[in-house]
Order: structure tokens, then C-alpha cells, then sequence
């Protein structure tokens, strides 16, 4: 048995009472913004946070925990990491929408082993273990193997914050000209699943390293190739740095990478 197995398990079982959790909860919403006045924040939101990062401390005390709405700022460069998104795509989560998942990663020493992305609404479970394969509700998955970019079907997400409109309109009339479609779910933690089950072929977008953390291993376990659009900093562990992330099934992402590229160059970005 893996090392790793105690955490991929106790993040199941985490995932499944936050999911349970969030359910309860959707019925009596109280919806907040954060400080940018922009990202919406639900009760929900912080009540699953704090029974995932209960439940951790209780099992895994020495741990470090970075989580989206408790702690955010936490450091990423310690031996034992867990990185928790109680809800990707509280917008969805707030109007009713299905499309919502709770993440939990565990890294160690910046190394992704365990992780769980879980839909309560459509009861859908994925999760993957290090060198183990990757996992629908206990059924192996496989990305796609799309081998044309004009067939694929790609995913992206739009933020909260608007300055970034010129390019991210510039990069999805590339990807529309050149591809099958685009599809907006709401929850890239979820895209990045679909891609790794083969209902997506790629995946690109900005994001937190809360939104891809779990689901990015989950991808990679399944076949599809994991980075980014450009280089990344020196020093920056690229499991966690959020910025351009792409997802593909290998053969389209060179290709779809190019086109992006070509997309911010034409529009002076």
C-alpha cells in the first residue's frame, strides 16, 4: 500500500462530509463578497473550510493547511501540505447551479500524492494517488486522446476582476477559430476533471492554487499532459504557481499552446 493511502482517505472522507455539508446548506444561503467587493463568499464556504481543516488537524496535526477562506497566505514551501478549495464554484454553488466541487490535495515537499474532487450534486467522486492511476467514483479514467485541435472541445473560466477582459477575449476568438468549441462550466477544478475523464480535451486559465491543486494530479493520472502557456518564474514549483495553467490530452497541447501564445502576441499583450 501506498505511503500515501491514510491521506487520500481521509481526504475522501472529508470531501464527502463537506459535500453533505454544502447541500444542507444551500437552502438558507447568507451570500457575502470579500474584500474586493468582486468574489462572492457564501456561510457555506466557511463551514466546509473548517470541517476540512478540523478533520485534518485532528489526523495530521503537524501539518500545514492552505485553504481558500481560513488561510489563503499560508506558506507552500514545508514538507507536509494540504491545499483545500471548499467550494469551486461558489457563483454556481449561490445560483443553484450543479456545478460545484469540493477539492483537498495533499503535497509533500511540493509534490502532489493525493487528491479529491468531489460533485455532491452529481455524485461524482474523482480522485487519484501518485503512480496509481486516476479514479470516477471508483471507475478508471482516461483523457481523451483527441489527436486534432479543430475537433477539440476546450475549457475556461473567466475571473471576478474585469482588467484582464482585452486578453481574455483575444485568447478565446483564437481558440474558437481554431477549435471545436469552448465550454465555461464555472468550477475549474471540475473542467480539469472532464479533461481528465475525456468529456474536455484541454483546459486553460488563470486561477488559485486552491482551484487546480487536487484536480491537476487527478489530470496528470489520467494521461493528460500538465503546465503552462509560458515559462514559468525561476524557483516557483509548478504544481502550485496558478498563472496560465494548460491541460490537454497530449497531442493537442503543443498545438493549442501556439495558438495562445499567437493570441496575446496579436493583441500587444
Amino acid at each position: 500500500m501506498s505511503q500515501y493511502q491514510p491521506m487520500l482517505t481521509l481526504a475522501l472522507q472529508l470531501a464527502r462530509q463537506a459535500g453533505d455539508e454544502i447541500a444542507r446548506q444551500r437552502s438558507s444561503l447568507q451570500i457575502n463578497f470579500k474584500y474586493d467587493g468582486a468574489e462572492l463568499v457564501t456561510q457555506a464556504d466557511v463551514a466546509a473550510d473548517q470541517l476540512i481543516n478540523a478533520g485534518i488537524r485532528a489526523s495530521f496535526p503537524d501539518h500545514e493547511i492552505l485553504s481558500e477562506e481560513l488561510a489563503p497566505e499560508n506558506n507552500t514551501d514545508c514538507e507536509h501540505l494540504w491545499i483545500i478549495d471548499p467550494i469551486d464554484g461558489t457563483v454556481n454553488y449561490a445560483h443553484g447551479h450543479p456545478q460545484v466541487a469540493v477539492s483537498i490535495a495533499y503535497y509533500h515537499h511540493g509534490d502532489c500524492k493525493a487528491a479529491v474532487v468531489h460533485n455532491p450534486f452529481a455524485r461524482e467522486t474523482f480522485h487519484a494517488l501518485a503512480g496509481s492511476g486516476a479514479f470516477l467514483n471508483d471507475s478508471p479514467i482516461q483523457c481523451s486522446g483527441k489527436t486534432e485541435l479543430h475537433r477539440a472541445l476546450i475549457a475556461t473560466g473567466f475571473p471576478y476582476q474585469k482588467d484582464s477582459v482585452d486578453e481574455l477575449m483575444a485568447r478565446v476568438s483564437a481558440v474558437i477559430r481554431n477549435c471545436a468549441d469552448i465550454r465555461r462550466l464555472g468550477s475549474a477544478a471540475l473542467d480539469i476533471c472532464w479533461v481528465a475523464c475525456g468529456r474536455m480535451d484541454a483546459y486553460y486559465e488563470h486561477v488559485k492554487p486552491w482551484d487546480f491543486a487536487a484536480a491537476q494530479l487527478i489530470a496528470r493520472e489520467a494521461g493528460a499532459r500538465f503546465g503552462h502557456i509560458y515559462p514559468i518564474p525561476a524557483g516557483e514549483n509548478p504544481q502550485i504557481y496558478s498563472r496560465n495553467i494548460l491541460i490537454a490530452t497530449p497531442a493537442i497541447y503543443q498545438p493549442l499552446q501556439e495558438v495562445l501564445q499567437q493570441a496575446d502576441q496579436q493583441a500587444g499583450l
